[in-house]
C-alpha cells in the first residue's frame, strides 16, 4: 500500500515544520490546539518515507504513556508497518530501556529492581529507624520529597551544600544512606532512572558515541515541561552528527512546582545552534473571541517567546462572566447552565468544570447530585473518597461512636503514633474472643502489653476520650475543626512535602466548610453529626468513574492540560485563589498562575464561562473576595457580563468596585473603616478594604492596593487615610 502524501491536510507552517531540512535543529513553538502531535508524527513519517531513515535512527520522547501510545498508533497508520522496537516513549521508559540494556556498565545487575513510591518510603523509614533519626522531627515524606527533588536536579548527596540548615544536613545524610542501600541491593527508584541513564552516557564515552551516531534525529514533545536532568539527558545525546526537533509552548508551562524549568525551552536557541524556530499559531480548537482573550491575558507575562493564536472558524460567542454572591450560588449557576446546554442538545460529557484547587469540587458535586446529573472527577476522586477526608471522617465517626470498628482500624495508628501490627492483632483477637468492639478491647488489654506498646495505645485511648469530651458541646463545624487539629491530621498534612500544591490541607479545610454549610433535617432521627457522617458515606459510595458518556467532567486546570471540551466553565477566578495566595509575592510564580489560566481558557472550543464569588467560605469562615486580576487583563470587548438576578448591580471588573455596599469591619460603634472603602497608605498608595480580622488596636485589615496587590495591615500601625 502506498503511503499518502506527507503534506496532506497540513497548513503552511505545519508543512514547513514537517519538511524542514534534516540537517538543522528545530524549535517548533506549538500554541494550544495547533496540531503539535500531527506535526511530530508527520515529521517522523517524512524522515522514514522521504529521507529513507530506518525507524531505529529516531528517538522520540514524550511525557506521558498516553501520549507515547497515541504516537505509536499514529505512526503505525502513517508508515503502514509495525514500528516494532522503535525508541518512542516517556523519558522514564526510555531511560529504563537504556540502563536495562547496559546494566553492567551502569553498575547494576541485569535483574535490578525498580522501586515505586511506597517501596521508597518503606526503605527510607527503615534506614531512619536503624540510624536513630527521629521521624517526628524529620517526617519521612518530607525526606522522600527532598531526595527526589535532588535527583530531578541531578544532585548527588555529597554535592549538597548543607550550610547551617540542620534539616538539610539530616536529609542529606538519609539521602546518602539511601543511595548506598539502593546500590548495594541493586535497586533503582523512579527518579533514579534518569540519573542513572545520564551518568551511564556521561561516564562511558564509547557508549555515548554509539547512541549519538545511532539516533540521527531526536524529537522531544512538550519541551517546556523538562526538568534539569531531562534537559541534560537530551543535551548529552546531541552532537554535530545528529539533530533535535523540539516541540513545545512556553505559554503552557504549568509544572514548575514539580521541577519543570521553563527556561529550558527559552535557552534552546543558544544550546543547539544552528536552529530554526517555527511558530504554529493557527488554532483548530477554539473560536476567535476565546483565542483573542487568551492572547491578551498571556501577553502580560514578560520574557515569553511571543506568539499569537488565530483561527479561521470565526469569532463565535463572547466569553460569559458571572459574579456570584457565594461559591454555592456560583455552583448553582454553573449547573443550571449545564442543564440549559443539555436541553439544547449538548451531551453532558461535552461540558467541563475547571478549578484551581481540588477542594473546590465539593460544592459543584453537591449541586450536580441535587439535580441528579451524572459527573466524573477526572484524574481524581470524589471529595469524600479522598484519603485525607476519609482519615478525618474516621476520627469524626469514632468519636461519635466508639463501636465503629472500621473507623478504629483506619485511624488507630494514623498519624503514626507507635501502635504496631502486633498490637492491633492482639486487639482484634481479644475483640473476637470477648464479643466486644475494638475500642473497648483496647481499653481491656492496654495494661497487659509491653511497656512501649501499652503507652502508645493508652495515649490513643486518652486522645479519643479527651476529644469526645472536648467537642461534646460544639456545633458541627467547630467539632470537625477541633478534631482535625487535636488528632494531628492538620499538622501531618501541613508538613507533607509530597503534597507540593497543599491540596490535602486545602481539602481538610474544605471539610470544615462542608460541615459549616451542612443543613440538618430537624425531623431526622439522626443527630447532626450522624447526618453529616451519612452524607459523607453515601456520597463516597457512588461510582467515582462512570462511563465518560453522559457525564459532566470535573477537574483541576492542571489535569485539563491536553484536553478540550465544547463547553468550559472556569470557576473561582478570585484573588488569593486563582492566582493563589502563595504566588502573589513571587513574579515567576504569578507568571505560572497566568499560564495556568491561559491553559484553562484554551480548553474551550465554542463556549467559555468565567465565574467568581464575592464571598467564599474558607476553613469554616466567610471571607470577602475580589475578582482575579486575570479578569481585568482581558479586554472587555471579548466579555459578556451576566446579570446576577440576586444582585442589585452588575459588576464588570475590579475597577467598577469603587463604592460597593459598605459593611463595617468591626461591631464597635466607633470603627471608622468599612469593607469596600477606599483608603490611602503612605507607601502602598490607594487601596480598597476587602476583609478584616479582630477588633480594636489588634484589628488587621486586608487591603487590595492598586499598585502592589493585596496586603494585611494592622490598623493601629498602618496610618491609613480614608479617601
Amino acid at each position: 500500500m502506498i503511503s499518502p502524501p506527507i503534506a496532506d491536510g497540513l497548513n503552511e507552517k505545519q508543512r514547513q515544520s514537517v519538511t524542514l531540512s534534516e540537517d538543522i535543529n528545530a524549535l517548533i513553538l506549538a500554541g494550544a490546539g495547533s496540531g503539535k502531535t500531527r506535526v511530530l508524527t508527520h515529521r517522523i513519517q517524512y524522515l522514514v518515507s522521504e529521507k529513507n531513515h530506518h525507524t531505529d535512527d529516531i528517538l522520540a520522547v514524550t511525557f506521558t504513556n498516553k501520549a507515547a501510545n497515541e504516537m505509536k498508533e499514529r505512526l503505525t497508520e502513517l508508515l503502514y508497518q509495525p514500528i516494532g522496537r522503535m525508541w518512542v516513549g516517556t523519558f522514564h521508559s526510555l531511560a529504563h530501556r537504556l540502563i536495562r540494556t547496559h546494566a553492567i556498565e551502569a553498575n547494576l545487575s541485569p535483574t535490578f529492581q525498580i522501586l515505586d513510591a511506597q517501596d521508597q518510603y518503606r526503605i527510607i523509614k527503615r534506614l531512619m529507624k536503624e540510624n536513630a533519626i527521629d521521624e517526628s522531627k524529620f517526617p519521612i515524606r518530607k525526606i522522600q520529597w527532598f531526595i527526589n527533588q535532588q535527583k530531578d536536579e541531578g544532585i548527588k548527596p555529597q554535592d549538597i551544600d548543607v550550610g547551617y540548615n540542620f534539616f538539610v544536613k539530616q536529609s542529606a545524610k538519609v539521602f546518602d544512606l539511601y543511595e548506598r542501600h539502593c546500590q548495594a541491593n541493586d535497586l533503582v527508584d523512579f527518579a533514579g532512572l534518569l540519573v542513572k541513564s545520564y551518568e551511564l552516557l556521561k561516564d562511558n564515552q564509547k557508549l555515548l558515541e554509539h547512541y549519538q551516531n545511532k539516533f540521527k534525529h531526536i524529537l522531544v514533545d512538550e519541551f517546556q515541561d523538562t526538568n534539569r536532568i531531562q534537559y541534560q539527558f537530551i543535551k548529552i545525546l546531541h552532537n554535530d552528527s545528529n539533530h533535535i526537533f523540539c516541540v513545545g509552548d512556553d505559554d503552557q508551562s504549568i509544572y514548575g512546582w514539580r521541577g519543570a524549568r521553563i527556561e529550558n525551552i527559552q535557552k534552546i536557541e543558544n544550546d543547539f545552534k544552528p536552529i530554526e524556530v517555527i511558530k504554529l499559531e493557527q488554532n483548530y480548537r477554539s473560536t476567535g473571541n476565546i483565542l483573542s482573550a487568551s492572547n491578551a491575558l498571556i501577553a502580560n507575562n514578560q520574557n515569553r517567546l511571543e506568539k499569537s493564536l488565530w483561527t479561521e472558524s470565526g469569532d463565535g460567542d463572547l466569553i460569559n462572566v458571572f459574579n456570584a454572591r457565594t461559591e454555592t450560588e456560583e455552583s448553582q449557576y454553573v449547573v443550571s447552565e449545564i442543564e440549559n446546554q443539555f436541553n439544547q442538545g449538548r451531551n453532558l460529557n461535552e461540558c467541563a468544570i475547571l478549578y484551581r484547587s481540588n477542594a473546590q469540587s465539593r460544592v459543584f458535586e453537591e449541586a450536580l447530585i441535587k439535580r441528579n446529573i451524572n459527573y466524573r472527577i477526572y484524574g481524581g476522586l470524589r471529595f469524600f473518597e479522598r484519603a485525607e477526608i476519609k482519615d478525618a471522617m474516621g476520627y469524626v465517626r469514632l468519636i461519635e461512636n466508639t463501636s465503629d470498628n472500621i473507623a478504629f482500624e483506619r485511624i488507630v495508628n494514623f498519624p503514626t503514633r507507635g501502635i504496631g501490627l502486633s498490637t492491633i492483632e492482639k486487639i482484634r483477637s481479644h475483640s473476637v474472643e470477648n464479643h466486644t468492639d475494638l475500642f473497648q478491647s483496647s481499653i481491656s488489654i492496654k495494661n497487659s502489653l509491653p511497656s512501649r506498646a501499652s503507652n502508645a495505645l493508652t495515649n490513643f485511648i486518652h486522645l479519643i476520650e479527651s476529644m469526645r469530651d472536648g467537642v461534646n458541646n460544639l456545633d458541627l463545624s467547630e467539632k470537625v475543626d477541633s478534631i482535625l487539629i487535636q488528632s494531628g491530621l492538620m499538622n501531618h498534612y501541613l508538613n507533607d512535602k509530597t503534597d507540593k500544591a497543599g491540596s490535602k490541607k486545602e481539602n481538610l479545610e474544605e471539610l470544615v466548610t462542608a460541615a459549616k454549610q451542612y443543613i440538618h433535617e430537624e425531623e431526622s432521627e439522626m443527630s447532626e453529626t450522624e447526618g453529616f457522617i451519612a452524607l459523607a458515606t453515601l456520597d463516597s459510595s457512588g461510582d467515582s468513574k462512570p462511563s465518560n458518556d453522559e457525564c459532566v467532567q470535573l477537574m483541576t486546570v492542571h489535569s485539563a492540560k491536553g484536553l478540550e471540551f465544547p463547553v468550559v466553565f472556569l470557576v473561582g477566578l478570585e484573588e488569593d485563589l486563582f492566582p493563589s495566595r502563595q504566588s502573589k509575592d513571587e513574579p515567576h510564580l504569578l507568571d505560572e498562575e497566568r499560564r495556568l489560566c491561559y491553559v484553562g481558557m484554551t480548553r474551550a472550543m465554542s463556549s467559555l464561562t468565567l465565574s467568581y464569588a464575592s464571598r467564599r467560605f474558607i476553613h469554616g469562615q466567610s471571607f470577602y473576595s475580589i475578582n482575579s486580576r486575570f479578569l481585568d487583563e482581558i479586554p472587555r470587548n471579548f466579555l459578556n457580563y451576566i446579570k446576577n438576578p440576586n444582585s442589585d448591580s452588575l459588576i464588570t471588573s475590579f475597577e467598577d468596585v469603587k463604592n460597593p455596599p459598605q459593611k463595617m469591619v468591626s461591631s464597635s460603634t466607633d470603627s471608622k473603616y468599612a469593607i469596600g472603602q477606599l483608603v490611602s497608605h503612605a507607601k502602598f498608595g490607594i487601596g480598597t478594604i476587602l476583609n478584616y480580622e479582630g477588633s480594636g488596636d489588634s484589628m488587621r485589615l486586608q487591603i487590595k492596593f492598586q499598585k502592589v496587590g493585596t496586603k494585611w495591615l494592622i490598623s493601629s500601625y498602618a496610618k491609613l487615610e480614608i479617601v
